[in-house]
């Protein structure tokens, strides 16, 4: 009898589970081929509860899911180009006009059989814009979460739990019409071959568009960017090698020490609330510290390579050039030692050296740069060995996404034109901060703001009407409220005091994007003690990777615009305090200094590349 029992319990068993493997085949194919029931099924998988990243599981599942996690599972050189767009596409979402978009839920169906989150310890982000909730952000699957459950949040957070609005809406009765003309600027900036460097998407593929004042084909909100680095994080697109060499090693192990590092308490210097994960933050930072080795090129000829520019917008890329460069402590002169290769260009002075003014052609600039790697790719064998994915560029002109096509799309690009829509991708590029640098001789000048009760303005905005979403702006806000100063460029007055003083007297800077989504707005906020509010789609904010910019910043749609003073009026006076708290202690990562110090720009930029380049190895 009771063999009998348990023979028929064993036959029930192997139907019920080939009935659930019916059913999860089933469900799948609704779901990714975008069925009516698509929606449905994505708002069901959303409620199931999910545990800490088991890492095993990724390694065991990931390749089931490449193909539609990759747009494609071709290994070939010619599909990369493609790929970078077309992955980061894969979650865009279509509509405008709602607040659950699908595009959300269909991103949270397509990682429910990679990745299981953390969500045990989440809180809505303490900077996110008012209105209605995205249904996925709700669930806590799209913000920043820790490998762990760790004490990262302040009570303030939890105690808006459930009043603290979601970050990136979209206002079904909003409505902005986008200028679609514009003159083309002539100083060689941003924006004089907007047309070439910006693409849209057509089935998957870059597509140049030839007005820089279009919005973006597709938009990618601040939730589905958590999910993408959480899953570009997961996996790794690289080849596994035939054999691992002594500094893969080093990667693996530092990895493994990262995912496991000890929860960080006492720590004076880092304020919890500002990280994605402050245990595993400072557990890296400490492993590059002591491992990390970089190679630096000599080659390439002045003034395009070796010659930092140290003041302007585009100063970022020569500051750390001139920093790394002069470096005794990472900097190697033997390259089988080196963790990371530098190649050591200036976007700026290649556009200087090379563009034709008014030619509107840079196909000259881009094939230097293709014939430069081509060069080294022959000359050493480090290229070759990880088709470029251990090498790094540092650059910061509008035009350094297209300058850095082809075979550079495998390393990995630092760029301020951290754009998901010209092919920047989560997880292994680096957002490069854009700092405008008044002074090479004192890059930390003017730095300081009012305290909270000496900031009588509530919004800031002066600048240029370049690009199609300041004019909407302007159009919704000029001389609109007596407590919003929002202009076109403020009159001349050395040192650009006027500018400087409006920023320390005001609550909330506008960082309004230009030609292109980076603005120099978002550090000048952070230095004057001004809570950034971000509208600019599809830009990932600088140290993605590591800060959790909703606890600090505002991000608002660009289709958002006219409910702007209702968002920043409905952030409580308490929340205020606590952002602008976090503002300031954030401020350090930003600044460049003569000689760097712990947690400056210069070693957060390097940390970033270090970090992003132990979770692309691939171990499996």
């Amino acid at each position: 009898m009771d063999r009998g029992f348990r023979f028929l319990c064993k036959a029930e068993t192997t139907r019920l589970v080939s009935f659930v493997g019916m059913a999860v085949a089933i469900v799948l194919m609704f779901q990714y081929s975008e069925l009516p029931s698509a929606k449905f099924l994505s708002s069901v998988t959303t409620k199931i509860a999910s545990f800490r990243m088991d890492t095993s599981l990724v390694n065991s599942e990931v390749e089931g899911n490449n193909m539609h996690l990759n747009g494609s599972n071709s290994n070939s050189k010619d599909a990369v180009e493609e790929n970078a767009v077309s992955r980061a596409d894969s979650l865009f979402h279509n509509g405008r006009d709602s607040i659950t978009a699908p595009a959300p839920e269909k991103a949270k169906g397509l990682t429910d059989s990679v990745v299981n989150f953390t969500t045990r310890n989440y809180v809505p982000p303490i900077g996110s814009a008012p209105e209605k909730q995205l249904s996925l952000t709700s669930q806590g699957a799209a913000s920043p979460q820790p490998m762990v459950p760790l004490p990262n949040r302040t009570s303030l957070d939890s105690e808006t739990d459930s009043r603290s609005p979601v970050v990136s809406v979209t206002s079904a009765s909003t409505s902005v019409k986008s200028n679609s003309t514009g003159s083309v600027s002539k100083d060689g900036k941003s924006g004089s071959l907007q047309g070439s460097s910006n693409s849209t998407v057509n089935n998957g593929k870059p597509v140049s568009a030839k007005n820089s004042k279009r919005r973006p084909s597709k938009v990618v909100s601040i939730s589905e960017m958590n999910l993408l680095l959480q899953i570009n994080h997961a996996y790794s697109q690289q080849e596994k090698p035939e054999r691992y060499s002594g500094v893969d090693l080093e990667i693996f192990r530092a990895k493994s020490e990262i995912l496991n590092a000890p929860i960080a308490v006492n720590d004076s210097r880092l304020y919890p609330p500002l990280y994605r994960n402050v245990s595993m933050f400072r557990r890296s930072y400490e492993l590059m510290e002591k491992k990390l080795k970089v190679f630096i090129y000599p080659d390439g000829d002045r003034p395009i390579f070796h010659e930092p520019l140290l003041d302007g917008i585009y100063a970022s890329e020569g500051w750390f050039m001139k920093l790394m460069e002069a470096n005794k402590q990472f900097v190697t002169g033997d390259p089988e030692k080196a963790h990371l290769f530098y190649i050591p260009f200036s976007s700026r002075l290649l556009q200087q050296t090379l563009y034709v003014r008014n030619s509107h052609r840079r196909s000259n600039l881009i094939e230097y740069m293709k014939n430069f790697v081509n060069m080294i790719a022959g000359k050493y064998p480090f290229w070759n060995r990880t088709s470029g994915a251990d090498h790094f560029v540092v650059a910061c002109h509008d035009w350094a996404p297209a300058e850095t096509r082809g075979r550079m799309l495998s390393c990995i690009r630092a760029l301020c034109n951290a754009d998901i829509e010209v092919g920047f991708k989560i997880g292994k590029d680096v957002s490069l901060p854009e700092t405008y640098i008044r002074s090479s001789e004192n890059p930390e000048k003017n730095i300081g703001g009012n305290p909270p009760s000496q900031k009588p303005i509530l919004a800031f905005f002066a600048g240029g009407l370049h690009g199609y979403v300041r004019p909407i702006l302007l159009e919704h806000w000029e001389n609109k409220e007596a407590d919003m100063i929002i202009s076109r460029t403020l009159p001349h007055v050395r040192g650009n005091k006027n500018y400087i003083e409006f920023m320390k007297s005001s609550k909330f800077c506008i960082c309004a994007r230009g030609h292109e989504v980076n603005s120099p707005r978002v550090v000048e906020a952070i230095f004057h003690e001004c809570i950034p509010v971000i509208i600019s789609d599809n830009f990932i904010p600088p140290f993605f990777e590591i800060l959790d910019w909703e606890s600090f910043a505002v991000f608002v749609t660009e289709e958002d615009i006219p409910n702007l003073r209702n968002i920043l009026l409905s952030i409580s006076e308490e929340r205020y305090l606590e952002m602008h708290k976090r503002v300031k202690r954030v401020q350090e990562h930003f600044i460049w200094h003569a000689e760097p110090v712990k947690y400056d720009l210069f070693h957060m930029l390097l940390h970033s590349i270090w970090y992003n380049r132990l979770f692309q190895i691939n171990q499996t």
